[in-house]
C-alpha cells in the first residue's frame, strides 16, 4: 500500500512539474510570436514563471528579440532535475546524462508541439462559434498561432468558407511528435510518462 501511495505521489509531482514546464513554454511560444505581452493572461504567464525564469535571465537573453533562451534553459533545466530526482526516489540511482539531456530536448519539444495542438483546437472552436471574439484568451490564442498558421495559408490559401490550412498544421505537429519525438524518447532510453507524453 505504501509503496502504490509513494508511486501515486512521484506520479503526482512529475504532473505538477510537466504543467509548469507547460506554462514555460508557453510564455516561451508568446514571445516568440511577438503576442501582445499586456493581455491579462501573458502577464500572468510570466508571473508564474518569472522565479523559475529570473536567475537565467542574468545571463541568457533572448536571440532576435523574440526567442527567450532564459525560458527555453529554465525549462530545460527543470525537467532534467525533476528526471533526476525521480530516478534517485524510487532507487534507480543517477541515469545517464546523455539520455537525461536527449529527454530534457524532447520534454520541451513534446510541452511546445501540445501547447500548439490544443491552441488550434480552441482557434477552429472559436471561428465557428465566435469568429469576431475580443476576449483577452481568444486574441491571445490567434496571435500564438497566426505565425505557424500564415506560411500554410500562403501555399494552401483558404477556399471560400473553408481553411484547410488547420489540418495541414494538424498532421505536420502529428508528425513530429510520433516520428521526432518518438525518436528521442526511444534513444534517451527513459519511460515517456516520465518525460511528459
Amino acid at each position: 500500500m505504501g509503496n502504490q501511495l509513494g508511486s501515486a505521489g512521484l506520479m503526482l509531482v512529475n504532473s505538477l512539474i510537466n504543467i509548469y514546464l507547460f506554462l514555460l513554454m508557453l510564455r516561451f511560444l508568446l514571445q516568440a510570436s511577438r503576442a501582445d505581452y499586456y493581455n491579462p493572461l501573458s502577464q500572468t504567464v510570466v508571473k508564474i514563471t518569472q522565479p523559475v525564469v529570473g536567475p537565467f535571465q542574468s545571463f541568457l537573453g533572448p536571440v532576435a528579440g523574440r526567442f527567450d533562451l532564459a525560458t527555453l534553459a529554465a525549462g530545460f533545466v527543470l525537467k532534467v532535475a525533476s528526471m533526476i530526482a525521480i530516478f534517485m526516489v524510487i532507487g534507480y540511482g543517477m541515469p545517464p546524462i546523455a539520455g537525461l539531456l536527449i529527454a530534457g530536448v524532447a520534454a520541451l519539444a513534446n510541452a511546445i508541439l501540445k501547447i500548439y495542438f490544443f491552441a488550434l483546437i480552441v482557434m477552429i472552436i472559436l471561428s465557428w462559434v465566435a469568429p469576431n471574439a475580443s476576449h483577452p484568451a481568444a486574441l491571445l490564442v490567434m496571435q500564438l498561432v497566426e505565425p505557424i498558421m500564415a506560411p500554410v495559408r500562403r501555399v494552401i490559401p483558404p477556399l471560400g468558407m473553408i481553411d484547410l490550412s488547420p489540418i495541414v498544421v494538424f498532421i505536420t505537429i502529428n508528425l513530429i511528435d510520433g516520428f521526432v519525438i518518438g525518436s528521442l524518447i526511444r534513444a534517451a532510453g527513459i519511460s515517456g510518462a516520465l518525460v511528459g507524453l
